[in-house]
């Protein structure tokens, strides 16, 4: 994975980042400590034109029914010129608590797509439980192509071809592992110390700081 804030290549089990000790705390410190209420799509730059926000939800429910035991969320919003947008997203990964979704789902298992039309900007942060089934390369490809429609203002048709396209790649990481189970299983074991909260559910989605998201960004 890599750090939110130096982005430089870390292991996903570090408390924190190696090269410049970046830690949820830090995100904290910039966005607060207190978890958000959120939903699933939050429009907060309104961005979605009514008549295109139950095509996005649809997509949204579309995945979730592919994926019970994952959830996909947006969120927009306008940051402001000192917030970094993949620390934002980091930081609202582990620090939302989605009202629409089941609370026996955690944080850990989401993925939060962010976009900040005043910078041109949009990234996409997933929780850990994912590591073993996407990358940096899934995300930016994802990005790339809502390039295109997001260019054109058209925010609606580049949120749904990105969600279409990450389903179909877990889609194809979910076969290969009922091919090859060892390969994804080692990648999947948490560290030692960690065992235990992984199997500890929070009420209401907040998450804990005991390892980062990973988040990829792409100029609009």
């Amino acid at each position: 994975m890599k750090c939110p804030r130096c982005v430089q290549q870390i292991h996903r089990a570090a408390e924190s980042c190696p090269h410049c000790g970046f830690t949820l705390a830090d995100a904290d410190f910039a966005f607060g400590a207190e978890e958000v209420r959120l939903r699933r799509l939050t429009d907060a730059a309104g961005l979605i034109r009514r008549g295109d926000r139950a095509r996005v939800e649809a997509a949204l429910a579309k995945f979730s029914r592919s994926f019970p035991q994952l959830f996909f969320a947006v969120y927009t919003g306008s940051l402001g010129e000192v917030a970094n947008i993949r620390q934002f997203g980091f930081w609202l990964l582990n620090r939302g608590a989605f009202e629409d979704v089941p609370v026996e789902i955690p944080n850990e298992a989401g993925i939060l797509l962010t976009i900040d039309p005043e910078s041109k900007a949009a990234t996409i942060t997933f929780g850990y439980l994912l590591d073993p089934y996407l990358d940096q390369a899934d995300t930016f490809l994802s990005l790339s192509r809502a390039h295109a429609h997001w260019l054109e203002g058209k925010y609606a048709d580049g949120i749904v071809r990105l969600v279409d396209h990450l389903a179909g790649v877990l889609k194809k990481r979910s076969r290969q592992a009922r091919r090859d189970p060892e390969r994804f299983e080692k990648k999947h074991q948490p560290a030692a110390s960690k065992r235990d909260l992984i199997k500890k559910i929070r009420s209401g989605h907040q998450t804990s700081n005991s390892r980062p998201s990973k988040s990829q960004e792409v100029a609009r």
